[in-house]
């Protein structure tokens, strides 16, 4: 999944309102229930979005049409989502545990989507209006967004933001999900609505873990109330410099303390029923340069990356504790030339494929950076 822009603002912020990340104008406990489970089949379907977009599949859609001697390569299957014709499917699409499982009713919404629908349910849009705009419908209607992600210039009352996320949904193709990086601290979107909410590191040098329990629950409550399902949070770098991408937003300067902190958050945010979203792979703890104005380069030695930066990572992918396994990550815009010296971790198939799929095993959705960062746009487009 690609977002056109997401963490873009944070830095931005940073230089324009010196540590107050509230955005002021546009430049380009609950249990988990009913909502819980449409997020969990949404969050399939767009695996299954995934898989068929690559290339292997795509290849193999293809033999598979000339076997059949069809001669559109790629089948318009018709309308979004043909209503059942009977109670009993019906019944299976409305409590899908009763019959079919979220991976088989995943499969059924993806059978009925054309090739347009199935490729804009891998997009994370964002917007620069105040309000429900025709461009924000172009996106989520007729262009089939999977997501659409919210700043703090666009939430400034609740009844404001909850108008408007309603209207996005009720415009959207399929439900939407609809995200903000509601970190805390030096990273508020819903500030304006909600008032302060604790960072990172002031929970973390408190020393009790039990307030990013509280924490998560706290924003899971508030995100969900606005109609927001997701929090692109926790940020789990290990802070080893005082750099633009650590300022108040790590859980602690060692590996240990991250994965003790960021997974209480975590754990109670998803617990809640807000889907959380681990970042930034493979890790900028030690990066002095922000990926917004050039892209940062990390010089530590492959056994150093792999103990520090990639252990909250690793420690998240490979939990039996359910919650504490993140429903997303998002990759950045940082080079490792001990791991590999050519491309930045989110357009490397060492770290995306090699390491992140294979080697530690994560199965979940992956959600670039803001793809527009200097980072990455200076070469790469």
């Amino acid at each position: 999944m690609a977002i056109i822009n997401k963490d873009a603002h944070t830095h931005q912020q940073q230089s324009q309102h010196d540590g107050n990340d509230s955005r002021q104008d546009p430049v380009p406990p609950t249990k988990p229930g009913k909502p819980f489970t449409i997020i969990k089949i949404l969050f399939l379907i767009l695996l299954f979005c995934i898989i068929i977009a690559t290339p292997q599949a795509a290849y193999q859609r293809s033999v598979d049409a000339t076997r059949l001697r069809d001669p559109a390569i790629v089948q318009h299957r018709g309308s979004f989502v043909q209503q059942p014709r009977s109670a009993l499917q019906i019944e299976a699409l409305t409590h899908p545990t009763s019959s079919m499982s979220y991976k088989q009713l995943a499969r059924y919404y993806v059978s009925h989507m054309t090739l347009d629908e199935e490729l804009g349910q891998l997009f994370m849009a964002e917007y620069y209006d105040t309000y429900y705009s025709s461009a924000l419908d172009t996106m989520v209607n007729k262009l089939h967004a999977g997501g659409v992600v919210m700043y703090a210039f666009q939430m400034n009352t609740f009844a404001q933001t909850k108008h408007d996320i309603a209207e996005m949904q009720k415009h959207a193709t399929l439900p939407l999900l609809i995200s903000t990086d509601e970190e805390g601290g030096f990273v508020e979107r819903v500030q304006n609505i909600y008032g302060h909410h604790p960072g990172a590191l002031e929970i973390y040098q408190t020393g009790n873990v039990n307030n990013a329990v509280q924490a998560g629950h706290r924003i899971a409550h508030d995100l969900l109330a606005l109609g927001i399902n997701e929090d692109l949070a926790p940020d789990v770098d290990v802070q080893l410099v005082d750099g633009p991408d650590q300022y108040l937003r790590t859980w602690g300067y060692t590996p240990q303390s991250v994965i003790t902190y960021a997974g209480a958050y975590m754990q109670a945010v998803q617990g809640d029923g807000v889907v959380a979203c681990i970042k930034h792979f493979p890790g900028l703890g030690d990066a002095s340069t922000d990926a917004h104005f050039d892209l940062p380069v990390v010089k530590r030695s492959r056994d150093q990356i792999y103990a520090v930066e990639l252990a909250p990572f690793k420690a998240f992918i490979q939990t039996h504790n359910a919650l504490d396994n993140p429903g997303m990550i998002m990759p950045t815009d940082v080079l490792m030339p001990a791991i590999d010296p050519v491309y930045p971790a989110e357009l490397s198939h060492i770290f995306m494929t090699d390491i992140l799929r294979k080697e530690l095993g994560y199965d979940g959705v992956v959600i670039t950076d803001a793809l527009y960062m200097t980072g990455i746009s200076q070469k790469w487009s």
